[in-house]
């Protein structure tokens, strides 16, 4: 098994700042109308891989269709860096284009079809 490995990352202003644990490096590509208009790149972890540094007081939370997901965002630059994501609500689901440095070559990255949502969710979870 691989060794875990820490990011950091954050907003693009920097009032939010995250560290997240990474034990598999394999992310997910969501064609559904919110993540392919991010552009999000989401990274699931459970609550413990991952460590808000700071920042809490600048995320603002949107919620759509069911209401459980909850799509963080910084309030001052509107990036999105995390979410806690309806397939895995007691984890985090992080935007990797949000760690720092040019990481995401260091990343697989699998289709997921968020279009047929209750169809696809048990392949990740």
């Amino acid at each position: 098994m691989k060794e875990a490995k820490f990011y950091e990352g954050g907003c693009h202003c920097r009032a939010v700042r995250f560290r997240v644990r990474v034990d598999e490096p394999t992310v997910n590509e969501c064609n559904c109308s919110i993540c392919s208009k991010k552009g999000f790149l989401g990274l699931i972890v459970s609550a413990d891989a991952f460590e808000l540094l700071e920042g809490d007081d600048a995320l603002e939370t949107y919620r759509f269709n069911t209401g459980s997901a909850q799509h963080r965002f910084c309030r001052s630059c509107g990036i999105h860096p995390f979410s806690r994501p309806r397939s895995h609500p007691e984890g985090y689901d992080i935007n990797i284009r949000c760690l720092d440095g040019d990481v995401l070559e260091e990343f697989a990255c699998r289709p997921f079809d968020g279009q047929n949502w209750e169809r696809s969710v048990e392949k990740i979870r």
